[in-house]
């Protein structure tokens, strides 16, 4: 039988045909030991064609006959022993749409991945991660880049947007025809430098107590009123704050204005302001006339006041020019109906007409957020007659006007053109400055907004792509400058010199934070009215100093302190600054609570000095030191101090006193030969402390120095002196 089964074991190898019939003439159970031998020996390769020449029957498992010594276990065959296991279907790539000038956070949200996904895979790539914001923009070959990395494939999105997008835009109407025009009041802008008695002036004319109610009798934003005279006449006058940091308002005021009367101090002559409110009116070309106030006063001289004006271009008639100068007294009422005759004959020159029935146009001078009207504007209507319903546009926001208010508070039905107004029913507060339009209806209002909101995010998207470039350049160049400066060196070498170089700058960033950790300043701005926000923005724009302090403004607004202001002062360890604006008790008691600053003001000035204060409180003091005594040396002897020699210099104190805990410097022309501490200060043979001005002590030192009659010996004490912040704001 073991030579059937060598034969057997050949055949199946060389000719498997004539093995299947020595197979079938023997017996079934030897058939299925042979299969089992040849799975347990070494020829595991003659099982398969056993199994594959034999029927299915025969190719039982290999438990069912086990090997003769080998030890048979009570276990259960596995579930599904013996079935071929099925290749698992190939994952298919998750595709992503993307498109031109995705921002990461677009990306992100296209590929279903948070934004640190994003993020990570860009460190892999040669783009400099640090200068990227959430919404900047990606270039083309960053967003495949990122895609690839993350194991998914691109499609190209279909554009949901044309590139000849229609302009939805509104524009101010063609010129009226002249046969509807009709005559209207002038906008007149009083201007000029700070308390040269502006508001004063309209005071009187208006005829109440405007100027009681400003804030240290300062204008801090402007006021637009209009005023009838004895005569009939109408005149919208508006008061534009004289302080240097409103120097935007006062911009503003000229452009909307048809006649700039030009307040000058008799006492006082031309001044920064005055000059800076020649500019504008030369600029926006409106005509002047000049009001010389406080002519009342023993100093006055309203002459040299028309000399100075005469070097800025501003020639007035008693001078030869077509300017016309009225002297006054505003706090005295005196020639103010000249004045306004004078105001009411150059509009008629200028024959001032607009066109009552078309389509409102206007301009906003001023706005902020009230807390029972919501958004509000004071506009200058130029064009039609704006009542309540009218769907106005204004910068990226719109509105339906619900109520019309007048400089007194009062409701009124309708304004036309000359006439402030204070608008309520905006859907955003707009920004101050911006130019009003009347459209058919609130669809139309949405898609001139629209195509405002589209034309800011293109050229937001165009200045991130520039900006992005120059970066991205710039980190390309030093790429390039770091890999040539280590051409030269073998790859080892090359790591090494990278290990070394980030080494350093590990080490060097604790110190840094260290040493500037405590020395910045965040703030959160919130004002009345837009323009004081502006006008406090413009100044800290102006800060100079931030190797001193860096100064970072965290939020800016318009309305009371509220608790989101709170939340980003506490995030932030910032303080709150407020401009003619309220914190109510809770949001007092809650910033109490988490030692939170809130600082308010109501006039300007004292808002940037108490910025000024808080920036020097945060600089660490400076240590100075002082003389606090000198003394001459007058002999050098030796004194025993048990076994050892000790010299002593004996000195006369000829400024201030000598304190022995002080430290003291030996001096001798001019060279410093010693500086330390005193180890023992004797008068007349007594331990002393102190040694005063005129008496004689005897001194040794810390240390052995040659010191010699004539040696000037100075008594130092440190003294921190607080540091003031270097920025100055112009005023």
């Amino acid at each position: 039988m073991m030579s059937m089964k060598v034969l057997l074991r050949l055949e199946l190898l060389l000719c498997p045909s004539r093995a299947l019939c020595r197979l079938r003439a023997l017996p079934f159970t030897e058939v299925q030991r042979m299969i089992w031998r040849a799975s347990s020996c070494s020829l595991t390769s003659l099982r398969p064609p056993l199994c594959s020449l034999l029927s299915p029957s025969l190719a039982a498992p290999a438990y069912a006959y086990p090997h003769p010594h080998a030890r048979l276990l009570a276990t259960k065959p596995a579930k599904g022993h013996g079935k071929v296991s099925k290749p698992k279907p190939k994952q298919e790539q998750q595709e992503v749409e993307i498109k031109k000038s995705m921002t990461l956070v677009e990306l992100a949200g296209a590929m279903k991945r948070d934004i640190d996904h994003v993020y990570e895979a860009l460190l892999h790539t040669s783009i400099d991660v640090d200068s990227l914001e959430p919404d900047s923009v990606l270039e083309e070959k960053w967003i495949k880049e990122v895609v690839k990395m993350s194991g998914m494939k691109f499609k190209w999105a279909t554009l949901t947007v044309d590139r000849d997008r229609e302009n939805k835009d509104v524009e101010r109407q063609p010129l009226p025809d002249p046969a509807v025009l009709v005559s209207r009041p002038p906008v007149v802008t009083i201007m000029g430098h700070v308390d040269h008695g502006k508001t004063t002036l309209l005071d009187s004319l208006r005829k109440s107590q405007l100027a009681a109610m400003e804030a240290g009798g300062i204008t801090q934003h402007i006021g637009a009123f209009l005023v009838q005279l004895p005569s009939g006449e109408k005149i919208t006058f508006l008061d534009t704050p004289g302080h240097a940091a409103f120097s935007a308002m006062r911009a503003r005021g000229a452009l909307v204005t048809d006649i700039v009367i030009l307040v000058v101090a008799a006492d006082d002559g031309v001044m920064r302001q005055t000059v800076e409110s020649i500019q504008h009116a030369k600029k926006a070309g409106v005509p002047i006339i000049v009001a010389v106030n406080k002519c009342d006063k023993k100093d006055a001289d309203p002459e040299r006041v028309k000399r100075e004006l005469l070097t800025h271009g501003v020639v007035c008639e008693e001078l030869g020019g077509d300017v016309q100068a009225i002297h006054v007294s505003a706090l005295k009422g005196e020639n103010l109906l000249e004045l306004a005759e004078a105001t009411v004959t150059l509009s008629e020159v200028l024959e001032l007409k607009a066109d009552p029935t078309s389509l409102v146009e206007g301009t906003i001078i001023e706005s902020r957020t009230d807390k029972g009207k919501g958004p509000v504007t004071t506009a200058i209507v130029q064009r039609g007659t704006l009542r309540k319903g009218c769907v106005l546009v204004a910068g990226a926001t719109w509105a339906k006007v619900r109520f019309l208010y007048d400089e007194n508070g009062r409701v009124v039905s309708e304004a036309g053109p000359s006439v402030a107004v204070e608008i309520v029913g905006w859907k955003e507060l707009p920004t101050a400055g911006e130019e009003i339009l009347e459209v058919d209806s609130e669809q139309r209002a949405r898609e001139a907004v629209e195509w405002r909101s589209f034309q800011e995010n293109q050229e937001k998207l165009q200045e991130d792509k520039q900006v992005i470039e120059s970066k991205q350049q710039q980190h390309d160049e030093a790429y390039q400058k770091e890999r040539q400066a280590t051409a030269h060196l073998s790859w080892r070498q090359r790591k090494i010199a990278m290990y070394k170089a980030n080494k350093h700058l590990m080490s060097s960033r604790p110190s840094e934070k260290a040493g500037g950790a405590d020395l910045s300043l965040p703030i959160i701005v919130k004002g009345d009215v837009d323009g004081s926000v502006e006008a406090i923005m413009n100044i800290l724009q102006s800060y100079d100093a931030a190797e001193q302090c860096q100064l970072d403004v965290v939020h800016f607004g318009v309305g009371d302190v509220s608790e989101n202001d709170l939340t980003l002062a506490e995030t932030f360890s910032g303080v709150i600054y407020g401009f003619n604006v309220k914190a109510n008790k809770s949001i007092q008691q809650k910033a109490s609570k988490q030692g939170i600053q809130i600082k308010l003001h109501k006039i300007i000035y004292k808002l940037i000095d108490d910025l000024k204060d808080e920036l020097s409180n945060r600089l660490p003091p400076t240590v100075k030191q002082s003389v606090i005594g000198e003394a001459t040396v007058l002999a050098a002897f030796e004194v025993t101090m048990g076994k050892k020699k000790v010299p002593v210099m004996g000195c006369r104190v000829k400024k201030g006193e000598l304190d022995r805990k002080k430290r003291f410097r030996l001096v001798r022309n001019t060279e410093i030969l010693w500086e330390g501490s005193l180890t023992s200060m004797k008068h007349l043979k007594n331990d002393v402390q102190t040694v005063k001005n005129g008496m004689e002590c005897g001194l040794s030192l810390d240390k052995n120095v040659d010191f010699q009659p004539g040696d000037e010996l100075l008594c130092i004490e440190d003294v921190k002196v607080e540091q003031k912040i270097s920025w100055d704001p112009g005023f």
